[in-house]
């Protein structure tokens, strides 16, 4: 090895400061998101949020609830440091099996109660409304159900569309479950698939369908319409929100901060930055979501949150998958 004494003051002052490099390099740490929700629809959001926050991001996209079940199942092996799910009952999921922390009041409260935890271990970012699409030439107003109820009647045998396999929807079951009862809500599935209901693997399909007149109602949440009439402004089909049942509930998608991280500042000034008037604007005019922030206005075309008439239910009981899916499997349309 050299002496340093024999070394130049230039290469000495490199070294040092290499040396330096390394050991800053050494601690900078990477803040790890799981995120349920699509890397088309929020990727570029998450890119620009490493530019303005100065951070190193890094994304594990996939489902919703494999992503839970992922969570829980590292437990305190995780490197995790926030959860963005895109439905309420997964980040109840976490939340009940005590792996998350509370959010600040300043964050929480930027958001209605009826979007957060009501113990302040997760917090909605964005909205979504159940709603059913129809096709307009073949369904005029007058006729439209006034209830998710009124589709298992003999006039829409084969006309409607679903999608069981699809988070969303279990969650719209999970919340008939709660406002109805279990026995009544399979009643109501099997009532369904006695009328001819048509299975389709999510909610994108289904609109399709519905453009081509294939089905002529189907159970969708509000902004996949937008995705079509971008592209064709005829585009032969329109949101019917029902009144107070299942098929009008409003879910989140929204985050929780994962008891495991160790950048807790950092998870805070990112969620912060989700609910800033540009973030909240990002939902608004490019994914078509609710913005859940006040003073931003609603998605074009779209009936604001206040003028829509939803059940009131406790988001974070929509964590209970498991019946769910049993009553799906029991009325034979899983």
């Amino acid at each position: 090895m050299v002496p340093l004494k024999k070394l130049s003051t230039g290469a000495l002052a490199f070294m040092l400061s290499w040396g330096v490099g390394l050991a800053a390099g050494a601690q900078a740490k990477t803040l790890t998101i799981y995120s349920g929700r699509n890397e088309k629809l929020i990727g570029p959001l998450i890119e620009q949020a490493k530019k303005d926050l100065n951070l190193d991001i890094q994304v594990r996209y996939g489902g919703t609830s494999e992503l839970a079940i992922a969570l829980l199942e590292e437990g305190d092996r995780s490197r995790v440091d926030l959860f963005f799910a895109q439905d309420a009952g997964a980040l109840g999921a976490v939340e009940q099996k005590q792996r998350t922390l509370p959010i600040p009041s300043a964050l929480l409260n930027k958001v209605d109660s009826r979007f957060r935890s009501p113990k302040g271990h997760w917090l909605g970012i964005s909205g979504r409304a159940r709603v059913l699409g129809y096709n307009v030439d073949k369904v005029k107003a007058n006729e439209l159900p006034k209830t998710v109820w009124d589709l298992t009647q003999p006039k829409w045998r084969d006309k409607v569309g679903w999608a069981p396999t699809n988070g969303s929807f279990q969650s719209f079951i999970t919340a008939m479950r709660l406002l109805e009862g279990n026995q009544k809500t399979l009643e109501w599935l099997k009532a369904m698939k006695a009328n001819g209901v048509k299975s389709y693997p999510k909610n994108t399909p289904i609109v399709d369908a519905l453009g081509r007149g294939e089905i002529h109602l189907g159970l969708v949440n509000n902004y996949y319409l937008y995705r079509f009439t971008k592209d064709n402004p005829n585009f032969p089909v329109a949101n019917h929100y029902t009144q107070k049942d299942a098929g009008s509930m409003i879910n989140v998608a929204g985050v929780a901060i994962m008891k495991t991280t160790d950048q807790k500042s950092d998870v805070e000034k990112l969620i912060g930055y989700l609910l800033n008037k540009n973030s909240q604007n990002y939902f608004a005019q490019t994914t078509n979501e609710y913005p859940l922030v006040g003073g931003i206005p609603t998605p074009s075309k779209q009936i604001p949150l206040n003028k829509l008439n939803p059940p009131r239910i406790d988001l974070t009981k929509l964590s209970d998958l498991e019946t769910t899916l049993q009553l799906l499997q029991q009325a034979g349309v899983l």
